[in-house]
């Protein structure tokens, strides 16, 4: 054990917080400007992207609720938040931008909840909250990118807002591999659950069959 891990569990942090039913999941930021090494990308997001297939797949076929966003800003960027003046060059993810569309491995379908936002959180000033509990969900399993930033603003949202956190860890990259492998741990620590996708899939099929996994 390290030395941090020590010390957050000797404070008592980082306790389990098991995955309860009914679930959903929450694809952040997963369009093609993110995609791209050239724009936004980079680190292991292209890798988080293709593991991300199987859990939509799985989302889908147990009839979650699913909800994708995408960073969008007015063409003339009137609504410019503190987030675009610290990054000027997220202005350029507009409506109609290519950059700013969801990559075409997770194209939504039909009942999909695609949600646009200005702000790092998926819940900060949408009605995201309300669509998921108006739904009956009570563990979000968390995809997207990047995890130190829209993902853990997301998921410390989640949490406030009452849902809990699942985070799925191989669905989740950074153009950062230190920053992704650090808020992973505060996290895990703090405010989530972590499980790579297999260990989700499988655990909250047994929650929702009823049986220890």
């Amino acid at each position: 054990m390290s030395p941090d891990q020590d010390i957050y569990q000797k404070q008592g942090f980082g306790n389990t917080l098991a995955p309860k039913a009914p679930f959903g999941l929450l694809i952040v930021d997963f369009v093609n400007g993110f995609a791209d090494p050239l724009t936004f990308g980079g680190g292991n997001i292209d890798q988080a992207i293709e593991c991300t297939r199987g859990l939509l797949a799985a989302a889908r076929h147990r009839n979650w609720p699913v909800v994708h966003t995408r960073v969008v800003y007015q063409d003339d960027g009137t609504d410019a938040t503190i987030m675009a003046l610290k990054v000027p060059s997220l202005l350029t993810l507009r409506e109609h931008a290519p950059e700013s569309h969801i990559v075409p491995q997770l194209q939504p379908v039909g009942g999909e909840l695609v949600l646009r936002k200005t702000n790092p959180s998926a819940f900060f000033g949408t009605s995201l909250a309300a669509w998921l509990s108006q739904r009956g969900v009570q563990t979000l399993l968390i995809a997207g990118c990047t995890t130190s930033g829209c993902v853990r603003a997301s998921v410390v949202d989640a949490m406030c807002h009452g849902f809990r956190p699942l985070v799925v860890t191989d669905c989740v990259g950074d153009r950062s591999l230190q920053a992704h492998e650090a808020n992973l741990f505060d996290m895990k620590q703090k405010y989530a659950t972590l499980m790579p996708c297999d260990v989700a899939l499988k655990a909250t099929a047994a929650e929702e069959q009823g049986v220890s996994p």
